[in-house]
């Protein structure tokens, strides 16, 4: 009898072995995860980031864990979050929320935060549009968020095409020229520089997130409408129902009201 089926068969099952002790291997290969210290690390690192940018942490104190310590107080106070100085599960979740890139701190970024413009009419252009959105509806959403104002005060807001403005926007990329860099998408969403300032005016919009006249992504005109509230002299709000919050909520702009917040504030500026 011809042992040649025989030794086939032993070549097959020894075949079959290999290939299931491989396959065993290769499942029980652990996915690695970050430890809890480079966990640890790299909160601390976006909390420290997020201080400077927003709470006057200067980059002569980044290390002094005395210093992080008040500034994580300033911070969970102006948010109403629990005050310990501890960077813990509730504050790392408001530092990573798109928000807009004006400081929260009183005293920082504030160069005349309390001046207002001198004039009643004033002007606005769009130096460029973003090719997330036809020019029109890019349009639509700005003058909406200038009628949020007006609604309640004097002012009168005029667009213009073409030569100077009181009131210029842009959409820009990462460093665009003024200190403030963009750090991409779901991040710093706009920022803006208040009445007095050398940039008055001045509103510039992230160009890397996905802008949308609806709830998908970023809303157009609930980021213009609060922009331009600090080109007009205001700041941040620790209201969570204010427009002027600091962090992005996706709010209907059909029928949108400004909160008796934002309307007691604006007319201390502007009657």
């Amino acid at each position: 009898m011809s042992t040649t089926p025989f030794r086939a068969m032993k070549t097959l099952l020894l075949a079959a072995v290999l290939m299931l002790s491989f396959t065993k291997s290769a499942r029980a290969i652990p996915i690695l995860k970050p430890t809890p210290n480079e966990e640890s690390r790299k909160d601390l690192d976006i909390a420290r980031e997020y201080l400077q940018n927003f709470y006057n942490l200067t980059t002569t104190t980044t290390r002094s864990k005395h210093s992080i310590h008040l500034k994580l107080k300033e911070m969970q106070a102006f948010f109403g979050l629990k005050v310990t100085g501890k960077l813990d599960s509730g504050t790392m979740e408001v530092m990573k929320k798109p928000r807009c890139g004006m400081a929260d701190s009183e005293n920082f970024r504030a160069a005349g935060q309390m001046s207002r413009w001198n004039k009643y009419s004033l002007t606005y252009r769009i130096l460029n549009y973003t090719p997330d959105l036809d020019r029109g509806s890019v349009d639509y959403a700005f003058h909406n968020a200038f009628l949020v104002w007006s609604y309640v005060t004097p002012l009168r807001f005029t667009q213009v095409f073409s030569g100077a403005a009181d009131i210029l926007i842009m959409f820009q990329t990462g460093y665009h020229g003024d200190y403030f860099p963009f750090d991409g998408p779901y991040g710093t969403l706009a920022h803006a520089f208040y009445p007095g300032t050398m940039n008055q005016g001045h509103v510039h919009f992230d160009e890397d997130e996905n802008w949308s006249i609806g709830e998908q992504g970023i809303n157009l005109f609930i980021v213009a409408a609060h922009e331009i509230g600090h080109s007009l002299g205001l700041r941040h709000s620790s209201d969570p129902n204010a427009l002027m919050y600091p962090t992005y909520s996706y709010k209907d702009p059909n029928g949108f009201l400004l909160s008796q917040d934002d309307i007691r504030r604006i007319q201390a500026l502007y009657g």
